[in-house]
């Protein structure tokens, strides 16, 4: 008996050493760049594991009254004055000096910001701990428990909630916030809109000059249907032809073409762009009749993507000035730019000569307008409205090399290959890193990563993920790999889902992980992705929650639990002055604490019961890893060394 029980410790021991450092990873990564690490995981690896928050659930919860006061003249911004600190470019990340000396010293100010040799030992790290065979079995284990003990719950305490729910006037699903924390703009309206749309525009701005011809001479749009043969009348959605359909499926260039309207690149371009012959015009008034839905809705709101290229240093001005211009916004909207990855195609049409270009034009006037608002005065007003950053494009696509110690530096990467997914995603890292300090030396709003991940393509992208962002979307592949699933659960990481755009593309919808992810209790909420591709209603987040909620029967808790989830998710702010502290108002003005403290069910509509049940299962995993944490030392606040590189002990055996 007593060499059983000190075998126990002995495996809950290496446990505690292996997770805890694989946490402490993220944590250092999340720190390094500004962005959220839950404070609850946080205090159990860095200390004997009891539990903090007890006595903050007994506290008198208070209900402060917070109102979210609507921003009248978003583009009133204050300005201030330039401090004149030198930029320059270094091994693909935009370095800030305090004068023209440092910088012919080579003098940075030091903003914390990761090496690549660093990136790349702690993604080893990672990776080694992903395959190590015990620890895969002992994830799975843990992971089908959790299924297990929801389902137990739901089996005990189903009416308990419902009651609950039924208790609080007034709220209910419909009337509670929810945001689409994944969607892109360019396809956020259904196609039935853009039907109505182009067909209205066609009727009453005929004469409108919006394209230049072949021989570049500018084309009325009325002209550019007569080329193509069409009329006003002629037109209907299946013409359109931009909804996904089953020819789709692991077809991403086929995707990619269902978003020109008719099949033609030069309607996209019309209407669906914000850089081109009319500035974006037609784009600015569908968006802003998408805006006007939303707040007639009053509870649905969205963070959509607009792309930043990175082929020319003016892309951020001219989208700065479209939305400044036409007044693209609404409070039930914010921004995240996303940066497709296409530098094998700008190669090729000699738009680049090396990565490092792409870098310098995505970054250098973020920094430019963070040092000097009035250089780029536009792009000060429309930064305060952006959130973070996505990556983009087919995961799928085969890589020709993984990241690797001897992998050639941006400036020097200059064939026509496409840099690994990593790649990409540890140069944006980096960036935003060093810009988010010095945004926060300057007092302005601060941006997280939230790519594109796990879709498709290889497990690699999710350690990427889960060392250097905030939040991610899809996460698909998560269902095959426990350990990784396992540490994004413990971590609290949110993954942004879209099933109906998965089961047009790369997992049919009854094979989708989502309700699994959901009922393990990881912090998942459901998204559109794009409308116009595979959406009828006018409602699109409305029609993700109903189809979820038939085929998997989720109840309205659940339903609930889910728009709260995309809430905290989401980059609404909290932290700013009262006229704009929408998450207080949305979830309670105590929406940051652990448990059932940091639930107003007037607000959420997600009872204390489930809020509890969640919390007290984090606790008992965290627990369960950490309790013997005691009698080591390897949990302490020093730094990692060299030797712990490799996580996985040699002698676990699992549980």
């Amino acid at each position: 008996m007593v060499v059983s029980k000190m075998v126990d410790i002995d495996e809950n021991v290496d446990l505690g050493r292996i997770f805890g450092k694989a946490l402490r990873l993220r944590e250092k990564y999340m720190d390094m760049c500004r962005q959220s690490f839950p404070s609850l995981t946080k205090h159990y690896i860095h200390s004997t594991g009891e539990n903090e928050s007890d006595s903050e659930n007994q506290d008198n919860q208070n209900h402060l009254e917070v109102e979210s006061v609507p921003i009248t003249d978003p583009w009133n911004l204050e300005f201030p004055g330039s401090i004149g600190y030198e930029l320059g470019l270094n091994n693909g990340i935009v370095q800030v000096y305090r004068n023209k000396e440092a910088k012919d010293n080579s003098q940075p100010i030091e903003y914390p910001f990761p090496s690549l040799h660093e990136f790349l030992e702690d993604m080893k790290a990672i990776c080694d701990m992903i395959t190590d065979g015990p620890l895969k079995s002992y994830c799975f284990h843990r992971l089908s428990y959790l299924s297990t003990k929801f389902q137990l719950h739901v089996i005990l305490n189903d009416k308990r909630e419902l009651q609950a729910q039924k208790s609080v006037s007034h709220r209910d699903f419909y009337n509670i916030r929810k945001v689409d924390t994944h969607v892109h703009a360019a396809s956020c309206m259904n196609q039935k809109h853009l039907l109505r749309f182009i067909k209205k525009t066609l009727r009453t701005s005929p004469h409108d000059l919006v394209c230049l011809d072949d021989k570049q001479k500018p084309m009325t749009l009325e002209k550019v249907f007569e080329t193509l043969n069409v009329t006003s009348y002629d037109l209907s959605v299946d013409m359109l032809d931009v909804h996904a359909d089953r020819n789709t499926f692991h077809r991403f260039d086929k995707f990619n073409a269902k978003y020109n309207p008719i099949g033609e690149s030069r309607l996209r371009e019309i209407f669906l762009k914000t850089d081109n012959y009319i500035g974006g015009k037609y784009f600015a008034q569908i968006l802003k009749e998408v805006a006007n839905d939303l707040e007639d809705s009053k509870y649905q709101n969205a963070e959509l993507r607009l792309s930043i290229y990175g082929r020319k240093m003016d892309e951020w001005d001219t989208l700065a000035k479209w939305a400044v211009e036409h007044n693209v916004y609404s409070d039930n909207i914010r921004w995240l730019i996303q940066v497709p990855r296409l530098y094998d195609i700008y190669k090729s049409n000699k738009l680049v000569e090396n990565f490092q270009e792409i870098l310098r034009n995505v970054f250098l006037p973020l920094f430019e307008v963070t040092n000097d608002p009035k250089s780029h005065p536009e792009l000060h007003k429309f930064l305060h409205y952006v959130t973070g950053f996505d990556s983009v494009d087919d995961e799928s696509k085969p890589e020709n090399a993984f990241v690797h110690k001897s992998i050639p530096l941006p400036q020097d990467w200059c064939s026509k290959d496409n840099p690994p997914y990593n790649y990409y995603l540890y140069y944006m890292y980096a960036n935003i890193c060093v810009l988010n300090h010095f945004r926060a030396e300057r007092k302005m709003n601060t941006f997280v990563l939230r790519p594109h991940c796990g879709e498709a393509g290889h497990i690699q992208h999710l350690v990427g993920g889960y060392l250097l962002s905030e939040n991610i979307s899809h996460g698909l592949l998560l269902r095959k790999a426990p350990v990784l699933q396992y540490l994004y659960y413990l971590a609290q990481i949110g993954i942004a889902m879209s099933p109906l755009s998965n089961n047009s593309l790369f997992l049919k919808y009854h094979r989708n992980p989502f309700p699994d992810y959901l009922f393990r209790g990881l912090m998942v909420s459901l998204s559109t992705d794009d409308p116009l591709q595979f959406h009828f209603t006018k409602e699109p987040l409305m029609e993700e929650y109903s189809n979820a909620t038939h085929i998997w029967q989720l109840s309205t808790c659940d339903m609930c639990e889910l728009a709260r989830n995309s809430v905290l998710m989401s980059g609404f702010p909290h932290h700013e002055p009262t006229s704009t502290q929408v998450k207080h108002h949305w979830l309670g003005p105590h929406h940051e604490k652990q448990g059932t403290t940091g639930n107003d069910i007037t607000r959420t509509n997600v009872p204390d019961i489930r809020v509890a049940y969640r919390h007290e299962t984090m606790v008992d995993e965290l627990s369960h890893l950490f309790r013997s944490v005691c009698t080591r030392d390897f949990l302490t606040n020093a730094p990692l060394t060299k030797n712990d590189a490799t996580l996985p002990n040699p002698s676990f055996k699992g549980t």
